[in-house]
């Protein structure tokens, strides 16, 4: 699947002079190009699809839509990463195996 994904702004950047941000999907962080979303500010929501936030999200929109994808299990999928609980699980299992 190529889904988009909301995401929370909890830092904004420049980087090679293009905005960026480090961008919150439920516990998994990024960092996102917002140069389409030039107006965002830190604490509001994006909509993210392959590395770039496309559309501001009101935050209702946002945590149903993150709930939905959690219900669905494809939050890990989507983003190619797991959570810091999961890798350090995934790392116990693989030391004692």
């Amino acid at each position: 699947m190529c889904l988009a994904i909301p995401g929370k702004i909890v830092n904004k950047f420049e980087a090679d002079g293009v905005q960026m941000g480090k961008i919150d999907f439920d516990g998994i962080t990024k960092n996102i190009c917002l140069a389409y979303v030039p107006d965002i500010k830190i604490g509001e929501y994006a909509l993210v699809h392959v590395g770039f936030a496309i559309e501001k999200l009101d935050e209702k929109t946002a945590l149903e839509t993150l709930q939905i994808f959690r219900e669905m299990g494809v939050l890990e999928e989507e983003l190619g990463a797991t959570t810091e609980a999961q890798g350090v699980q995934n790392e116990i299992s693989a030391r004692v195996s």
